[in-house]
């Protein structure tokens, strides 16, 4: 007798209530979700021997074990990457226009295989489904910085392995920065035997003092490893595309060829973190070395997109540079953006005679965009509507959210990362084609990627644990539909995907408990705080000491009830699987608040916006920035980046906005103050929102009960250098998050 189920009965009866969508499609345990998927009656059963890898099969073994492929040309409209997979009782059958279809119907069967496995060990069966399957994304981007920390040969295959089981079709490898040189130039050998080695590394964020670790770091790629790992790459449907920077991130290459700066150095391959004033020089000697780098780059990467940066230039150099502003008058250009416009326009027609299209970071947007460049968008999504209007092709990269090296979850009980916060919520959430663009606008759009970067990620297990699930979730957000994204169905999608990941060894990061999200402050005397887990038949401990759940902590059974106090409580829980993980901590601080009262003076004396001091300093912290002489005083309708010339925003300052804050109505409001590097905001003597220090972009919140009418409110702010970020938003309630409105922000005359 042949058992029938569901195709989604393999996961249970749970799964099953979740099963049909209003578009027809069924939800299976597989990640990316396909786009369509019905199933009908009757089961596949698992052959025993069928192997592990089944996508790496070739098609005579797979017809012994009972799956079918053929390659059929397109009818469909749905381009190369399509495919159908149809598992009936007696056969699975693939069919694809392409060999790449067929490769992603072998990723979609190996989960489905997997799923059945687990779902009943000794009789796996994948129930009967006819899926129609195809991208909505053409390029679907995985990046890697091997430049900060230099990654062998064996972790790069295993970083492209694991794209390839989730459709993720591009590797943009980053070989090249101020802190090493990573491919080897068979005409400038110097570029590794000097520019791949820096002397040491600095111990964490230990910028001042600076601390460095006294060891050096060192490694480069053969021209024959380049070759192997491309090859290995286009076997799993997988185009590398590399990138050398230009003309900023270059301190490496000028150490060891010191005559392509602007000034004679001597340079030294950087041991910190960050930007340096030191780029290439824009002479014809420049450009002749790095079209003689990219004349062997092009022979080993077969990538029609070849990545120049161009990204966080700054053009001190180039402004005291007799030779640079030479260029500039020959040129009848403005200044040194219109100059690094005229470089990159250069290698832009470079690589056009030779078949290839250049892609650069957005800042290669300003002086004038390259008529063939495709810009990555990565400063927010800006650039990227920029460019789709201009009629230019992007790849959207904002981070966060996509900027996997940020913090996923509280830095407090998270490694180590360079700043900013992009959970895995927030990755799914993502969507790549911004609002106001046309629909041939939004055509422009060629998808998006996720951008490791790894100043503070040295191992391969650091580099699993900061892409991993969040590339799963941003598998999805490029391949499925976007009518069949669904953030709770992706949950119960993840434990089936990162058990296939256990099978691996893969050294992902664990779902965090839900519940504990953002600090809680109330007007109420008791509070019950309700937790969940999100790994099946995990057990939640918690806390409310504020020190870390062990497994002898007591076990979350009914939602928490806390006592609430004007000191606060900090609860902390984290979840503990079957076999022992413990996963990642959440802490949440509860406290009891009053209403402030609103301050004595009248609405009627106040007029419209901030002052704004702009004070010239580098300094860590924005205690005591109050006292430091003023450079510049303004009034300003907002709190936001108070200096617009990128030039001078990259170099250290500080702000402090100051004035009243007038709400509308009686309320607790939540604010966030998003910044880059450190802010704080104060409301009367409270500080409501503490995000100081240096660090990327980072969000941080704060919740305060006040009184109809005008409040005191000072925000500081400090910029040690590198990207600028500061954004104040508020809301009530659960309502959206909106910018604080330039009518609440006033000041006394």
């Amino acid at each position: 007798m042949i058992r029938t189920r569901s195709v989604v009965a393999i996961l249970g009866s749970a799964l099953f209530a979740h099963a049909a969508t209003a578009q027809g499609r069924a939800e299976l345990p597989v990640i990316p979700q396909p786009a369509s998927a019905r199933p009908f009656e009757g089961s596949w059963p698992v052959p025993a021997g069928l192997p592990v890898e089944v996508a790496y099969q070739d098609d005579r073994t797979l017809s012994g074990w009972g799956v079918r492929v053929r390659l059929v040309p397109a009818d469909s409209g749905n381009g190369p990457e399509s495919y159908t997979l149809t598992v009936a009782p007696g056969a699975v059958t693939i069919t694809a226009p392409r060999a790449a279809g067929r490769f992603y119907a072998l990723t979609t069967l190996q989960q489905l295989v997997d799923a059945a496995k687990a779902a009943d060990p000794a009789e796996p069966r994948i129930g009967s489904v006819t899926i129609a399957d195809a991208p909505r994304f053409r390029y679907r981007g995985l990046h890697l910085d091997v430049a900060r920390h230099f990654q062998p040969v064996s972790v790069v295959k295993r970083y492209i392995d694991l794209m390839a089981r989730y459709k993720l079709n591009t590797f943009h490898w980053h070989l090249t920065d101020d802190q090493g040189w990573r491919l080897a130039i068979t005409k400038y050998p110097r570029l590794t035997e000097v520019g791949s080695c820096r002397k040491e590394t600095m111990v964490a964020k230990n910028f001042s003092p600076y601390v460095g670790d006294g060891t050096p770091h060192c490694g480069f790629y053969t021209q024959d490893e380049v070759r192997e790992v491309v090859a290995y790459a286009a076997a799993r449907h997988i185009t590398v595309m590399p990138e050398i920077e230009m003309p900023g991130h270059a301190v490496a290459a000028l150490t060891a060829y010191p005559e392509l700066g602007c000034t004679p150095g001597p340079f030294e391959v950087m041991t910190t973190w960050g930007v340096s004033d030191d780029i290439f020089c824009p002479t014809e000697r420049t450009i002749a070395f790095l079209q003689d780098v990219l004349t062997e780059v092009l022979a080993l990467f077969p990538s029609p997109l070849i990545h120049i940066g161009g990204d966080e230039a700054p053009k001190v150099r180039w402004d005291a540079s007799p030779v640079a502003q030479e260029i500039i008058r020959r040129e009848g250009l403005k200044d040194s953006h219109e100059l690094q416009s005229w470089f990159v326009k250069r290698m832009d027609r470079w690589l056009s005679e030779r078949g290839r299209r250049l892609v650069g970071w957005d800042e290669i947007l300003e002086g004038g965009l390259a008529p063939g460049a495709t810009v990555m968008s990565w400063r927010g999504t800006a650039g990227g509507l920029q460019a789709a209007r201009l009629g230019r092709d992007v790849i959207m990269t904002p981070g966060p959210p996509l900027y996997l090296d940020h913090y996923q979850g509280d830095a407090r009980f998270e490694p180590l990362a360079i700043g900013g916060f992009s959970p895995l919520e927030t990755v799914y959430a993502y969507e790549p084609i911004p609002d106001g663009l046309t629909p041939e606008q939004q055509r422009r759009i060629l998808g998006a990627q996720g951008n490791v970067w790894t100043e503070y990620l040295a191992t391969p297990a650091a580099l699993e644990y900061m892409a991993y699930p969040r590339a799963l979730a941003l598998a999805e957000v490029t391949w499925s539909p976007r009518a069949a994204r669904d953030w709770a169905g992706f949950q119960r999608r993840l434990p089936n995907a990162l058990r296939q990941l256990d099978r691996l060894r893969v050294a992902y990061r664990l779902p965090t408990v839900t519940g504990l999200e953002r600090d809680v402050t109330t007007l109420e005397p008791r509070i019950a705080i309700p937790l969940a887990a999100t790994w099946p038949g995990a057990t939640v401990r918690y806390t409310l000491d504020g020190t870390g759940p062990t497994a002898t902590s007591p076990a979350y059974t009914r939602p928490i009830e806390i006592t609430t106090t004007f000191d606060g409580t900090t609860l902390t829980a984290r979840q503990f699987t079957s076999d022992g993980r413990a996963g990642p901590i959440r802490a949440m601080v509860v406290r009891r608040t009053v209403f402030r009262e609103r301050d004595d003076v009248q609405s009627s004396a106040l007029v419209l916006g901030l002052r704004m001091a702009l004070i010239r300093a580098a300094v860590r912290s924005t205690v005591g920035i109050d006292t430091l002489p003023v450079a510049r005083r303004a009034v300003v309708a907002g709190v936001t980046v108070p200096v617009e010339d990128e030039d001078e925003r990259v170099k250290p300052f500080a702000a402090v906005f100051s004035g009243y804050l007038e709400v509308p109505e009686d309320a607790m409001y939540e604010f966030s103050l998003t910044s880059d590097d450190g802010s704080t905001l104060w409301i009367g003597d409270t500080k409501v929102v503490d995000n100081d220090g240096l660090h990327g972009a980072e969000e941080r919140t704060g919740m305060i009960a006040l009184r109809t009418g005008p409040h005191p409110i000072t925000v500081r702010y400090i910029q040690g250098g590198g990207g600028a970020v500061l954004r104040l938003r508020v809301r009530t309630g659960t309502g959206a998050w909106r910018d604080v409105p330039a009518s609440w922000l006033t000041h006394r005359p």
